[in-house]
């Protein structure tokens, strides 16, 4: 099958995109409960709106990818982001903001789907496993960027006298005045319509998608349902899921309400190291994997987790801010871990097996929601130690966990002869 950089390219420009768009709201949180006059509980519906489309749309995205093929599923994924992003931008307020995030939510959802196996096509299943962690590392990137993104737009609308002239003047006329933060949907809407003539003119390769790709049929669905492991994977994917944006969506609005910090400068560059260091702790993680059994990474790393968390609520201010972004280097290999820890506990469906686990992706939904119903109640810091439940269970994984195939390990000595070129290395 040929291959195709340049197509390996797009692929690495699509990763990029939907974090650009999916990673955006905790900076935005509070400019969005000041502008709507919310409460907690009303803010959170925020991010329920866009991650309860994981939920909706992972096991029905799968199965129109096998029906309709890639382009057809990546061009109406972004056409819905694109309508999302232009509704809201059009008309901001808070109820069209919830119908925008489902919408964009339901797009971010099917490209998840699409784009792993048109990289395994286009990279070659050779470079498949290098090309994943590039496409993660390009994913964290555009992370770390949209919040700088965001803060310079925010800063530079809220200027007096307004910008008059390029692009910023451009959104200074169609942005109000009081919603700066809106420029940010403007930006987005652009992105996404130039990422459908993008892909409505290139000609993809044909993907054949693999046994573990495919959805399966309601048999398959209904053998993994009665396995209770597969239950309590689906949980742990919710958990970890719930955690980061759990972090992620109210840090912001915590420094500002308990520090006292702008959540336009301080704020989001705290999201954005928050995002940073958990595409660095990936690097440390695949190293570890290699050295180490997946369980005892994964009880290691969510215990250092739980630390940050505590530190990071009850710690002074400097203290808070590097404590939350520490949590997000700690919760880097939380998602592969759980994930493959959950594929290799099952003999056959893994397909269906990957539908239902990416369905647990809601779990983004309600726990954010109900961060912010019990912060209304008892306050944000309150309601973010509920995340301490949903760390604690994702610990549970690395003790209880019992895969049929444990992950490659192989001495220091034998990974430095692999990594210097001398001798080869034997898997133990």
């Amino acid at each position: 099958m040929k291959r195709s950089m340049a197509i390996v390219l797009l692929v690495f420009l699509i990763f990029f995109v939907i974090s650009f768009l999916t990673n955006i709201l905790g900076p935005l949180v509070p400019d969005i409960i000041k502008g709507f006059s919310l409460s907690l509980t009303l803010a959170g519906f925020l991010p329920f709106s866009f991650f309860v489309a994981y939920g909706v749309m992972s096991i029905p995205a799968g199965v129109l990818l096998e029906r309709f093929g890639h382009k057809p599923i990546l061009v109406s994924a972004f056409v819905l982001a694109f309508a999302g992003s232009m509704l809201f931008a059009s008309f901001p307020t808070y109820a069209v903001a919830l119908v925008s995030l489902f919408a964009i939510g339901i797009g971010m959802t099917m490209l998840q789907v699409a784009i792993n196996p048109l990289l395994r096509v286009a990279g070659g299943e050779e470079h498949f496993a290098f090309f994943s962690v590039m496409a993660q590392l390009v994913f964290g990137s555009a992370s770390f960027l949209s919040p700088h993104v965001y803060s310079y737009l925010v800063t530079q609308l809220q200027a007096d006298p307004r910008p008059a002239g390029g692009v910023l003047g451009l959104l200074a006329g169609i942005v109000p005045p009081a919603l700066p933060w809106v420029s940010l949907y403007w930006v987005f809407t652009v992105v996404t319509a130039a990422m459908v003539l993008v892909l409505a003119s290139v000609r993809l390769p044909k993907v054949e998608l693999k046994a573990d790709e495919r959805s399966g049929g309601v048999t398959s669905y209904r053998e993994l349902l009665r396995n209770r492991y597969v239950w309590l994977f689906f949980f742990g994917i919710f958990a970890y899921v719930g955690t980061e944006q759990g972090v992620a969506n109210w840090v912001s609005r915590f420094l500002q309400v308990y520090h006292g910090l702008d959540p336009q400068v301080e704020g989001a560059r705290t999201v954005s190291y928050f995002w940073g260091l958990m595409t660095a702790g990936c690097l440390l993680g695949l190293l570890l994997l290699k050295l180490v059994d997946a369980r005892r990474v994964l009880v290691g790393f969510t215990a250092a987790a739980m630390v940050s968390l505590a530190v990071a609520l009850a710690g002074p201010t400097s203290v808070s801010r590097i404590a939350f972004m520490a949590v997000g280097f700690f919760l880097s290999v939380m998602w592969s871990v759980v994930f493959s820890l959950a594929l290799n506990s099952v003999a056959e469906h893994h397909g269906s097996f990957s539908g239902i686990l990416c369905t647990g992706i809601v779990g983004g939904a309600v726990v954010s929601w109900l961060v912010g119903a019990i912060g209304d109640q008892l306050g944000l810091r309150a309601g973010m130690t509920l995340l301490f439940l949903t760390l604690g269970y994702i610990f549970s994984i690395g003790l209880w966990a019992k895969p049929l195939v444990d992950n490659a390990t192989v001495t220091p000595r034998e990974l430095l002869a692999s990594l210097t070129g001398r001798g080869t290395t034997e898997r133990r």
